[in-house]
């Protein structure tokens, strides 16, 4: 594929779904929860239907009708929320709702993604721009040994993706132009917003994100400047 703005001197990464698969890590953890509270759920639609309070959160702040909150506490929220509905709020002691909450710092990388992301290290910075805070995303690299550079994303614009500012602010923070830096995702969305932006693109599928029977985001909308089967493939545009 041609270069057109010579090699990147940064590449930026979603994280949740392209990098990590936070499906099944949550369904993990969660099942450790259920096994020991003999309770007959199942943990990939817990997943799930946590995840779906994800994006409405969100909005509430990128619309401006709620000032900043890091996404540790929204997903909190989410899921006092979702065991509220579920009736299982008296279930879990405070501490218990609190560890289960982590299950967000504990998502396997997708395979091939640390030995990828290593190999893009050598020729340029690696760091993810991400919804996740500051705090989540250190534990999550600790977690799947993730070799970032630095950290940017929303906590440091402030704001959720695709606002404007989660790409922006997260480009100045490495002091680099916007066409200097690639926007690596799974989602489509992302890329429109990155593009709009002024960065280049780069789309990677992972069609079992959502489980078996997803229908979103199975190959590329668009045009983008790049499109790889695998996070290494990136050292080598």
């Amino acid at each position: 594929m041609s270069i057109t703005y010579g090699y990147p001197k940064a590449f930026i990464f979603d994280v949740f779904g392209t990098i990590v698969d936070w499906r099944n890590g949550v369904a993990n953890v969660s099942q450790k929860f259920f096994d020991e509270k003999n309770l007959d759920e199942n943990p990939h639609s817990f997943a799930d239907a946590w995840r779906a309070k994800y994006q409405p959160a969100m909005d509430k702040i990128r619309s401006g009708n709620r000032g900043y909150f890091p996404l540790d506490i929204l997903h909190r929220e989410n899921l006092d929320q979702l065991l509220s509905q579920l009736d299982l709020t008296e279930t879990f002691s405070e501490e218990e709702k609190q560890d289960l909450n982590r299950a967000w710092e504990q998502l396997p990388p997708w395979p091939g993604c640390v030995e990828g992301l290593n190999a893009v290290k050598q020729k340029a910075i690696i760091a993810p721009c991400s919804n996740g805070s500051i705090a989540l995303m250190t534990r999550l690299a600790k977690f799947g040994g993730l070799p970032w550079d630095c950290i940017v994303g929303a906590e440091i614009a402030q704001n959720y993706k695709p606002h404007p500012n989660a790409y922006h602010k997260s480009v100045a923070a490495l002091g680099l132009q916007p066409n200097e830096v690639v926007m690596v995702a799974a989602h489509n969305s992302d890329l429109v917003a990155a593009k709009e932006c002024g960065l280049q693109t780069a789309f990677i599928a992972r069609p079992e994100e959502h489980g078996a029977r997803q229908t979103i985001d199975l190959e590329p909308s668009e045009k983008w400047d790049y499109v790889v089967t695998e996070i290494g493939e990136l050292a080598s545009i």
